[in-house]
């Protein structure tokens, strides 16, 4: 005879079950810790963007840990040279390795995006992990500049056969139709608690439900 717990929690699995089939979601990849490496600077730092990932990801019921390597102006090619982003991925087992550095709309800018981009990308297939380009946004007084992070960041993706999180679409996105500067804080570059949270979501996606 089944008890009354053993029936409820039978009852709650057969609804996880359906939740997932309904949105296409494994139930074994809801079940499974995802582990998320965050590298890059202020942007990602500011409001703890991997923890808003985090509690993001809690809602849609996934389970992910994550930690982050964000140092003020750092741009990819300094955390190669430092040499802790290597020890991090040799050492540990990360599922997704989400990397960003300044707007990089320039040339100097995106050729340090595009170096870093290789050799990121090869150590993280030698440890079987996948990685993730993380496009920010340029200061407002560089808005023009726009479309050029965007471009830089796209190639930066796709040369490397990597994962494009464009959050810096989504917010362009937005602020052309609106005209509104709530995603940037008040010094605005750094992203405001909003602009964070958007950016949280849009990793999410890009990482999840592609």
């Amino acid at each position: 005879m089944k008890t009354p717990h053993r029936s409820l929690n039978l009852l709650l699995l057969g609804i996880l079950a359906l939740f997932c089939l309904a949105c296409k979601i494994p139930t074994e990849d809801l079940e499974k810790e995802q582990v998320l490496l965050f590298v890059g600077n202020s942007l990602t730092a500011s409001n703890n963007l991997p923890r808003l990932l985090s509690d993001f990801a809690r809602s849609k019921g996934r389970k992910i840990k994550t930690e982050m390597l964000a140092l003020p102006n750092y741009a990819l090619v300094d955390h190669w040279a430092d040499g802790k982003l290597q020890d991090l991925i040799s050492s540990q087992r990360f599922d997704y390795v989400i990397v960003q550095q300044g707007p990089s709309s320039q040339a100097e800018g995106r050729a340090l995006l595009l170096e870093a981009a290789v050799k990121i990308k090869e150590l993280c297939r030698e440890h079987d992990t996948q990685l993730a380009f993380f496009m920010v946004w340029p200061a407002y007084a560089n808005y023009y500049n726009f479309d050029g992070v965007i471009q830089n960041y796209t190639e930066a993706a796709t040369s490397t056969n990597s994962i494009l999180c464009p959050v810096g679409t989504r917010w362009k996105t937005y602020i052309d139709e609106t005209r509104d500067l709530s995603y940037y804080d008040v010094d605005l570059f750094h992203p405001s608690p909003k602009g964070s949270q958007v950016a949280a979501e849009v990793i999410y996606q890009s990482l999840f439900e592609q």
